[in-house]
């Protein structure tokens, strides 16, 4: 699965709560931590292609969580919404909810 790194990342700080502690340190291991496949494998004990099917059915987790309550893509409408709004103080209000 290639899925970007960056859009990833963000759905995992939106949905992590719905993970398993298990779940979120293998993200977090091989997203913050820049660890290999291998590496978490070892720190494991399970193979690395048990690693990497984990890290997917993660991902893909977190792509279900999106698709079904959409909350990174209409913070993105809103976000873009916000351009046109001339009042700071209504745009800086509206940034303190996101």
């Amino acid at each position: 699965m290639n899925i970007d790194r960056e859009y990833i990342i963000k759905l995992y700080e939106i949905y992590k709560g719905l993970l398993t502690e298990k779940e979120k340190s293998y993200f977090e291991y091989y997203y913050f931590e820049d660890y290999s496949l291998n590496e978490i494998a070892d720190l494991y004990k399970v193979s690395k292609a048990y690693t990497s099917k984990y890290l997917n059915k993660i991902n893909k987790n977190l792509l279900k969580y999106e698709d079904t309550m959409h909350i990174e893509s209409r913070k993105c409408m809103i976000l873009t919404c916000l351009e046109e709004i001339n009042d700071e103080k209504v745009k800086d209000k509206i940034e303190e909810l996101l």
